[in-house]
């Protein structure tokens, strides 16, 4: 039987690259969204639909999550690897930014690994063990204006992720994480203008933005039997965003300097 894994925030961007990637390797595939028309699109979309699974579900509720698994495991029999990716934005100075704004940033971007983590967990360790990926950011690690719920959100699931590492480890399974830096996806196509393109560019040594495939490679690898010792990890997939320190342009441009 092929291994399973349940991908959240699948519609669109590195959760539908991730799906699509998963699909190819023969793994079994359960997408879920909470956007059920751009779901049903990409799915519809899929070249390789046999072994994948769409469900319509909002991760930030627990019985909707719950509902998911148990459609996973009637499918599919198992569950191998949770890929922890939907997340929202509300990019807003800290003093104009609402309660309901942060509150509804941190249920689905904190609270939904959370809650996914512990529907899923049961079904892995009935199987033996698993791999749980959470998709964390660039701007958990390095603050910026404007994304004040979302970078902070971002942090806590780096942190979520080594919590769930020092505890499930010796339960056979392993919880890394995923940080992207900037990621050419539809969404960053449409808000990320040519000067913050740049911008990004000037502050990225390898020069360029990542590409979707790039984080579904990165996302396989941790669940693989290749990443078997890797555990409470967080693997910054971000052209060296993160490690860059003062990173002028001019001085990366003097190789004295």
């Amino acid at each position: 039987m092929s291994n399973a894994v349940v991908i959240t925030g699948a519609a669109r961007g590195i959760g539908l690259a991730t799906a699509i990637k998963f699909l190819a390797e023969d793994w079994q595939v359960t997408m879920l969204d909470i956007d059920g028309e751009c779901q049903d699109k990409a799915f519809a979309a899929l070249k390789h639909r046999k072994g994948a699974l769409s469900i319509h579900c909002d991760v930030s509720k627990p019985g909707q999550v719950a509902d998911a698994v148990e459609k996973t495991v009637a499918e599919f029999g198992r569950i191998d690897t949770l890929v922890n990716n939907a997340g929202i934005a509300v990019f807003k100075p800290v003093m104009e930014t609402t309660y309901d704004e942060w509150s509804d940033v941190m249920a689905t971007n904190l609270s939904g690994p959370f809650i996914c983590t512990q529907a899923c967990v049961p079904v892995m360790l009935d199987g033996g063990g698993g791999n749980i990926i959470n998709i964390t950011s660039i701007s958990g690690v390095r603050a910026s204006t404007l994304r004040v719920a979302y970078g902070t959100s971002k942090a806590a699931l780096m942190h979520l992720t080594k919590q769930l590492a020092a505890e499930l480890g010796n339960q056979r399974i392993r919880v890394n994480a995923v940080s992207p830096g900037p990621v050419d996806t539809a969404m960053a196509k449409q808000v990320h203008t040519p000067d913050i393109r740049a911008d990004y560019h000037d502050a990225i040594p390898l020069n360029r933005y990542g590409e979707e495939h790039e984080l579904a490679e990165a996302i396989f690898f941790l669940s693989s039997d290749r990443a078997s010792y890797i555990n409470g990890a967080i693997l910054n997939v971000d052209g060296g965003f993160a490690a860059s320190g003062i990173g002028l342009p001019s001085l990366r441009s003097e190789p004295n300097g």
